[in-house]
């Protein structure tokens, strides 16, 4: 009873599987000679560059790339983040993580929204690049309580920004985490011996403080550059929203000299009330001034109903589209599932039975879609 209690209360981050694609030896970067990810003769100094200055400029950053999309893109640095072939990875592993800074810990949620779920800004000085789909891991301070001595285990994060971070420097990365809590199934009270020891260590830091990061690791969830007129369907559940984040604010917020994107994106996001919808503002903002390139469908579990008249979630929102989905995906759409892993067989059966109304094999259809490279899916 306490696991099953602990499944559907504890409040979870947007934390990509851990090993998911195991923790690679040295950076797979090739293919370009005036980019380098490896590390920097620099790191370990003081980030203390210009911060009279970047902190002047916090709030202003923060209101813009979080809640106003500006009506023109916006310019991005240093451009030469685009000319790696390859994506960054593991630059950083668990016995030597890089020492980033916290830059700012702001409040997404409203008063209704059940949890509290918090957009982090992390310094890292240009030294840990990532791409859109990537993850940084945490590692919490002190010792990991099941080995005792060591330090505590890394967690992994889906990075919500993109690779220019929302300063739009490439020196900042965002995580979006929501604060892990369990409450006692007995008394109902909440138990803070059981608590989220990461989300927790993030929800609570302040602008200054030190957090060690892994990484980036990850590339299921790239997001495909090849064909910018190409359609992206994109399926979260709350703090699953993350990676979303960096793919629109690539698509529709900067100006990239070498990805202009005229495709559709489509995003489902499911949460339980208004009050939770994370980065509404950015998204509605995409919305009315890319309305030929840009959906938003929420599923909203606690304000709306589906077609049964049961609680609208996000399969039920995609059983209302389906047929358009399932056209799209035989253009060669792509499609992305980003969340709780207790997210993914609801989806499955809405999506088989669709496939058996409309005369197909699920199954088949599913395998061709993989090999096909069309199904992205990362859930924790």
């Amino acid at each position: 009873m306490a696991s099953a209690a602990l499944g559907a209360q504890v409040a979870a981050a947007a934390l990509a599987p851990v090993g998911s694609d195991g923790f690679l030896k040295g950076s797979s970067l090739k293919g370009n000679s005036s980019l380098n990810f490896r590390r920097k003769p620099w790191v370990g100094k003081s980030l203390a560059w210009e911060k009279t200055q970047h902190s002047r400029h916090l709030n202003k950053v923060f209101c813009m790339s979080v809640q106003q999309a500006s009506k023109s893109k916006v310019g991005v640095k240093p451009v030469e983040l685009e000319n790696a072939k390859e994506p960054p990875l593991n630059l950083y592993k668990p016995k030597e993580p890089y020492t980033a800074t916290i830059v700012s810990v702001e409040r997404l949620v409203g008063p209704k929204a059940p949890g509290e779920t918090c957009h982090i800004v992390i310094d890292h000085g240009g030294n840990v690049p990532y791409w859109e789909g990537q993850s940084y891991g945490v590692i919490p301070p002190g010792e990991n309580p099941k080995k005792p001595g060591s330090p505590n285990t890394v967690r992994l994060y889906s990075i919500a920004s993109t690779r220019y971070g929302d300063s739009f420097d490439g020196k900042t990365a965002s995580l979006c985490v929501r604060r892990a809590v369990y409450y006692d199934p007995e008394t109902g009270k909440e138990d803070p011996s059981k608590k989220g020891i990461c989300s927790n260590f993030l929800c609570d830091s302040k602008p200054g403080d030190k957090v060690q990061i892994t990484g980036p690791s990850g590339k299921i969830m790239l997001l495909p550059e090849d064909d910018p007129n190409a359609t992206h369907i994109m399926i979260a559940t709350g703090t699953g929203v993350a990676p979303y984040r960096g793919y629109l604010r690539r698509m529709f917020m900067e100006d990239v000299p070498t990805f202009k994107f005229g495709g559709l994106a489509w995003l489902f996001l499911g949460v339980a009330n208004s009050d939770s919808l994370l980065y509404d503002e950015e998204f509605t903002n995409y919305l009315q001034q890319y309305p030929d390139n840009f959906r938003y469908d929420k599923a909203l579990s606690r304000e709306q109903k589906n077609k049964n008249g049961g609680k609208m979630y996000v399969q039920d929102k995609i059983e209302e589209y389906s047929d358009e989905i399932f056209k799209l995906l035989d253009g060669g759409a792509h499609i992305y599932f980003c969340g709780l892993k207790g997210m993914m067989p609801g989806i499955q059966d809405t999506l088989k039975r669709v496939a058996e109304q409309r005369g197909e094999s699920w199954d088949q259809k599913l395998s061709q879609l993989k090999k096909n490279k069309q199904w992205h899916v990362e859930v924790y």
